[in-house]
């Protein structure tokens, strides 16, 4: 529209016959308007924009005219220090990273878990994430914590792992001084009652027979495979407590292991959306003096074995024919996770290792999404879209301050377990191979992207925080790791495989095993050029 049409069109809104004192005022006001806006931007900024022929196309990247020219923000060259620690007194250790918001998460992070029960019935660690927030000295009941978190929008978890204890609580950032009571009470001040520990004991029972029934076998193969590789030792003890090691569990033994490792030494005090100063200030009232209830703790017969990997094999005969009843039935199906040795979250080889597993990748047959979710690694490329019968086929990475393994999941049909171990195998042998430049590139820019992505959650910065403060006294920032990444070459891929294959595999089989290859088969087709399995030759079928 030219500017003589639109001068047109504002005259004959003025010869308008209007016929009320409103209508005219109004009218006045956007004539006025109209005048301004020509005034001031021209006759652009009366323009409509469209992607009509009649009307001209903008491109996304041109600036609109007329728009005043944005200001951004920048960093103040802060951002190395983002991540505050303060040692206390008493060794306990205050992390924190400011993230603005109306909510923080707080928590405290322990050095101890499934790893360090050698010397206790196994399966203390699941009974204290159970008992976890329940009774303390300060407050009666769960339900007590509870309604005192609601009156600050929060929410509270525990989690164990098998190096690591986890208390974590979301809420306002107002309501920090009651968080840091409550995780104090919590982690220091459980009462423990003995009705309190018969119910989780019941709660544990009901677990175990959950475990066993899930039609997802993920957590009852990870487990498999960690005592397969760390036979008896570490992070190869039970992260669930075994059934029979449930009536052996009682306030004595809690207490006695509580005294070993909850100790300030071995904590981190770790804070998201808070500022520093406030998160110390609150940790030296609630933290710094407090008896624990079981008395004076000391960190004397505190388990400080490594990680011994030895390989080995375990299997778990079991019918899964009726796993998944319905209208559609999840098929039959005996799944396999081999694993070798990698190495430990403090090591420089961890970050290839993180690549090599992000190119690798892999999923269910079912999965759906484009490059993004992982269509182009290997285990895609070269397993699922060749072998229609493969239902899965997954690469995991676990590491620890002292060890680490790498293994890959598959599922198939019973009849065909041989040869899907024999494709797993393969796969391991050409991991020792070349990398291609562009599918480097695509594992390191994916693993970049998912760390970035994952670091965008609160909750995921703080479990970030504690942890790297608690294994390193120091947290590496994202665009360090992100360094890191891209300076991975194929060289490095091939340097850690090929000390990775000298390891012994660790196998763990569930399901119909009839088809399985001998131990010594799998390691020898590990230890073999082209990662076939030995021949085996049958008078009778």
């Amino acid at each position: 529209m030219s500017a003589p049409e639109v001068i047109d069109e504002v005259s004959i809104l003025i010869r308008v016959d209007f016929r009320s004192k409103t209508s005219r005022m109004a009218t006045h006001m956007s004539r006025c308007r109209t005048w301004c806006r020509l005034q001031r931007f021209g006759i652009a900024a009366y323009r409509k924009y469209s992607t009509g022929g009649r009307y001209p196309n903008v491109s996304l990247s041109t600036p609109l005219p007329g728009i005043p020219k944005p200001v951004f923000a920048s960093v103040d060259g802060q951002e190395k220090y983002e991540t505050k620690i303060t040692t206390l007194e008493n060794g306990l250790k205050v992390a924190s990273q400011n993230k603005f918001g109306q909510f923080c998460t707080v928590g405290i992070l322990i050095n101890s878990g499934s790893r360090h029960e050698a010397k206790y019935p196994s399966g203390i660690g699941h009974f204290l994430e159970k008992l976890a927030f329940s009774s303390t000295a300060q407050y009666g009941s769960k339900d007590e914590i509870l309604l005192t978190l609601e009156k600050h929008g929060g929410i509270c978890d525990c989690q164990t792992s098998r190096d690591t204890t986890m208390y974590a609580v979301s809420a306002e950032v107002k309501g920090l001084d009651t968080v840091v009571s409550l995780l104090s009470d919590a982690v220091l001040q459980p009462r423990l009652l003995d009705e309190e520990v018969e119910m989780i004991k019941m709660a544990v029972r009901f677990e175990l027979e959950d475990l066993n029934m899930r039609p997802d076998p993920e957590p009852l193969l990870t487990e498999m495979i960690h005592a397969a590789a760390y036979r008896g030792n570490t992070v190869g003890l039970p992260r669930f407590c075994p059934a029979e090691n449930v009536d052996k569990i009682d306030k004595a033994v809690l207490h006695s292991y509580l005294r070993n490792y909850y100790c300030p030494e071995r904590m981190v005090l770790a804070g998201v959306g808070i500022e520093h100063e406030q998160l110390v200030d609150c940790a030296r009232k609630h933290l710094l003096d407090v008896k624990p209830v079981w008395g004076a703790s000391s960190a004397t017969n505190v388990d400080l074995s490594v990680a011994q990997y030895t390989g080995g094999i375990i299997k778990m005969e079991k019918d899964m024919s009726d796993v998944s009843l319905g209208p559609t039935p999840i098929p039959e199906l005996t799944h396999i996770m081999i694993g070798l040795e990698s190495c430990s979250f403090l090591e420089e080889d961890f970050i290839p290792f993180a690549v090599l597993n992000m190119m690798m990748g892999g999923g269910g047959s079912f999965s759906a999404g484009g490059p993004g979710k992982g269509m182009f690694t290997r285990l895609y490329l070269n397993v699922l879209n060749r072998h229609h019968w493969m239902y899965n086929a997954t690469s995991y990475h676990h590491s620890y301050e002292d060890s680490g393994l790498l293994c890959i999941h598959a599922s198939a049909d019973p009849r065909q377990v041989r040869e899907m171990v024999e494709i797993i195998t393969r796969e391991f042998i050409q991991m020792g191979g070349s990398a291609g430049e562009m599918e480097l590139e695509r594992a390191k820019t994916q693993l970049k992207s998912m760390l970035m992505m994952n670091l965008e959650s609160r909750p995921v910065i703080f479990e970030d925080v504690g942890r790297q403060v608690l294994s390193t006294g120091k947290r590496k920032l994202p665009h360090e790791l992100c360094d890191l990444i891209s300076s991975v070459t194929a060289s490095d891929i091939k340097r850690v495989t090929t000390k990775m294959l000298r390891s012994k595999p660790a196998v763990a089989a569930l399901g119909d095993l009839t088809e399985l290859p001998t131990y010594e088969h799998i390691q020898a087709a590990l230890s073999s050029k082209d990662g076939r399995l030995p021949r085996i030759y049958r008078l009778f079928r």
